[in-house]
């Protein structure tokens, strides 16, 4: 889709319209700049580009990239421009440095892009523009196609010939008549943009160049025509002057296939990059038979089975399918329907993972060790160099065993980068409770981490100073002392010695002073965890014994009074905190002084008459479960939450909590089945009712494995009703029981 103007005497201007990411364009563009032999090229681009164009010849540069301008005082004011190896814009520049032909960026500055407008422009801005959101989906429709991506294929990826920069910028021309006869008025930036590109190509001009190439998109087009003309110059130059302006850096960053497509929200995304990779790359006719081999390959790395007569076959069906539909090719559509017809075997299974990784792609680019970077990045690069983690677009797994140095590293390396809020790791919970030394990692390097680096570049010039810095400040900023228990977590985890004493100081300031048992004991984890992992990294967390032992000894005095009067949302919160309490000092070693304490405050918490009866059962498994009560006690205690003096839902509400979503217990304990099975087997049909709700939601939360075996202790009497003194079932009671159940299931009487 490319548009080439009339020459603007006396020099030789040729304006290409081109489509941003159109193997199609670039491909013509190549083709055009070889023929012509422009002494410059002028592109669509910020003018700040010009400093960094000449990475593009450098041989360790590899599409997709992007340049990624930024405002020097807030990095996260930040602008994307990805290319494609089949970006037009991107082979016009690889042309030119390769030819030694100078190239230059005509585009606003982002000086002044990313620059604060007034505020009467910023309302213009956010106005809907009066030009088509889709100009080639317009021209789409008039030509009769539902889908643009369709037609584009047809009329440019699928021909030959430079005749179609003519035709499509005369086709731009109509639609900016019809859509905005006055150069999109109602759009200020847009205009300017235009002034912009006009005033560098009378730059260029000026400056002596006679066969001048401008690859600009082809909306562009119409207005770029009268670049020379003077009065048009007047107006351009008014119209640019007094623009605000900052202070702006830019560089090359890698970019990624995925990143490009149009799902990810890049306003010129294309939805198949790896599609578009592979017509600019294969162009000729074996491009389909190419596409299928590497889907066979694809396939069959994946364990399926995909034959070279498969390839064939979806080759020759995809190219009838083409024919039959009157298309000058196949293309993608016709490449899906055969690819699921003999590849998947009429499936969509198959489909899904060939979109993943041929049609989107998962290739992640490359740019020159020299490139411009902030400190803070290029020290992540010699990080993961020296790690040896390559950051890869596709996401992996990585299995870390923390006693091998070279784990160890990338281990902190990882934690570093999660403080600094850039997550190119995520760390797969529940692994740590297999081994002490067990990591595992989730990977995917995304490229807007490229601008997290940038705004974290002014805490440090290393990642270790900068994740060091930065925790530091969350830690002084912590709201909670869960807060900032985590933070101790993190200093030991990411080996950031150099902030553990401040933090450790704040920790023991916070908790002298909180009176809250809740809020201390949801910090005592994060810091037991960190006691107990610290020797396994090489670190020292010793200097946290005390402030443990300090908050574990003013939990255990206050938390009978905590546990009080409670509601039943208030209970099922204490009831967690008693999970992860039990849960943190159970790792300590040495810690049964600590642990003594805490189960004998639980002792207190299950005899009280006012603590909710769930915590009750909470505080009965626990202890029951650490030794620290004989079975005959637990009976006991069970029993007597289960009798006729207890109100029916105190005893459902001390079932939950001691059975705390795990039937375990009850499919290994027949005594205590037995008991549960009486006592249901003792209600009437009033309390039944009542109790039954939170009978189900207990009994919910049970792996249906164990559901299944409690079911099937029950029905065959290894867990009789007997329990509680009953030698058999009442016909009469179980007749009750029955119809009371049916009338809550609505079944038929």
């Amino acid at each position: 889709m490319h548009a080439e103007s009339h020459a603007l005497a006396p020099a030789e201007v040729r304006l290409y319209g081109i489509r941003h990411h159109g193997p199609g364009s670039a491909l013509a563009i190549r083709r055009v700049l070889n023929t012509q032999r422009p002494d410059v090229v002028l592109i669509e681009g910020p003018r700040e580009a010009d400093a960094i164009a000449g990475l593009a010849g450098d041989p360790t540069m590899r599409p997709p990239i992007t340049m990624l301008g930024y405002e020097v005082a807030h990095p996260d004011n930040a602008v994307f421009h990805p290319y494609a190896s089949f970006s037009p814009e991107w082979v016009a520049l690889r042309w030119a440095v390769d030819a030694d032909v100078p190239v230059r960026f005509i585009d606003l500055a982002l000086t002044n892009t990313l620059a604060a407008w007034p505020s009467e422009v910023q309302a213009r801005l956010s106005d809907v523009e009066q030009r088509p959101l889709d100009p080639l989906g317009e021209l789409a429709s008039a030509a009769g196609y539902d889908d643009a991506e369709r037609w584009w294929e047809d009329v440019v990826e699928h021909r030959d010939g430079t005749s179609l920069f003519e035709a499509v910028a005369e086709a731009m021309a109509v639609l900016r008549e019809a859509y905005d006869p006055d150069l999109v008025p109602g759009d200020p930036m847009e205009r300017r943009r235009e002034a912009q590109m006009r005033a560098g190509i009378r730059t260029a001009l000026k400056d002596g160049f006679t066969r001048v190439a401008v690859v600009c998109g082809a909306w562009h087009v119409p207005a770029l025509v009268n670049a020379s003309d003077a009065k048009q110059a007047r107006s351009d130059t008014a119209l640019l002057r007094g623009m605000p302006t900052t202070k702006v850096a830019i560089t090359w960053v890698p970019w990624t296939h995925r990143r490009l497509a149009a799902a990810t929200g890049y306003g010129a995304g294309v939805t198949s990059p790896g599609w578009y990779h592979h017509l600019f790359t294969h162009p000729g006719n074996d491009t389909i038979a190419r596409w299928f081999t590497e889907a066979a390959r694809v396939l069959r790395a994946a364990d399926y089975g995909a034959s070279a007569a498969d390839v064939v076959e979806a080759t020759r069906l995809a190219t009838s399918l083409a024919a039959l539909r009157g298309r000058p090719l196949a293309g993608l559509i016709e490449a899906n329907d055969a690819a699921r017809a003999v590849l998947g075997d009429g499936t969509d299974v198959p489909m899904r993972l060939l979109s993943n990784e041929l049609i989107v792609g998962t290739l992640i680019g490359q740019v020159p060790a020299h490139t411009p970077m902030v400190p803070l990045a290029r020290n992540l690069a010699l990080e993961q160099k020296r790690v040896r983690l390559k950051p890869e677009a596709a996401p992996r797994a990585l299995e870390l065993d923390l006693r091998k140095p070279l784990d160890l590293a990338r281990s902190r390396l990882l934690h570093r980068l999660s403080v600094l809020r850039v997550p190119w790791g995520r760390e797969v919970d529940g692994r740590r409770s297999v081994g002490t030394f067990r990591e595992t990692w989730q990977l995917c390097w995304e490229p807007e981490l490229e601008v997290r680096l940038i705004e974290s570049s002014a805490l440090g010039t290393t990642v270790e100073t900068a994740a060091a810095a930065a925790l530091s400040q969350q830690a002084t900023s912590a709201a909670t002392l869960a807060e900032l228990t985590h933070a101790v977590e993190q200093c030991l985890t990411a080996d950031l010695a150099a902030a553990l004493p401040g933090i450790v100081q704040l920790v023991g300031d916070r908790a002298a002073l909180d009176l809250d048992v809740a809020r201390l004991m949801a910090a005592v984890p994060a810091l037991a965890r960190t006691v107990r992992y610290g020797d396994v990294r090489g670190t020292d967390a010793q200097a946290l014994g005390d402030v443990l032992a300090s908050m574990v000894m003013r939990v255990a005095a206050g938390l009978v009074p905590a546990c009080l009067s409670l509601d039943d949302n208030s209970a099922g919160a204490m009831a967690l905190h008693l999970n992860d309490m039990q849960a943190a000092l159970s790792l300590l070693v040495g810690g049964s002084d600590l642990v003594g304490l805490f189960h004998g405050a639980l002792a207190e918490v299950a005899e009280r008459d006012l603590v909710h009866a769930s915590l009750q059962g909470r505080a009965t498994r626990v202890l029951s479960d650490a030794g620290r009560l004989p079975a005959e006690q637990v009976a006991a205690r069970v029993s007597r939450a289960l009798s006729r003096g207890t109100v029916a839902s105190d005893g459902a509400a001390f079932v939950e909590g001691f059975l705390g979503g795990s039937g375990t217990v009850l499919v290994h304990d027949a005594d205590l089945l037995g008991m549960l099975d009486g006592w249901l087997a003792t209600l009437d049909a009033s309390s039944f009712v009542e109790t039954l709700p939170l009978l189900r939601r207990t009994f919910g939360t049970f792996d249906v494995a164990e559901r299944r075996q409690i079911g099937e202790r029950v029905r065959s009497g290894i867990a009789p009703a007997a329990a509680l003194g009953v030698n058999a079932l009442d016909p009469e009671r179980v007749a009750a029981g029955l119809h009371t159940i049916a009338q809550l299931l609505g079944a038929p009487q």
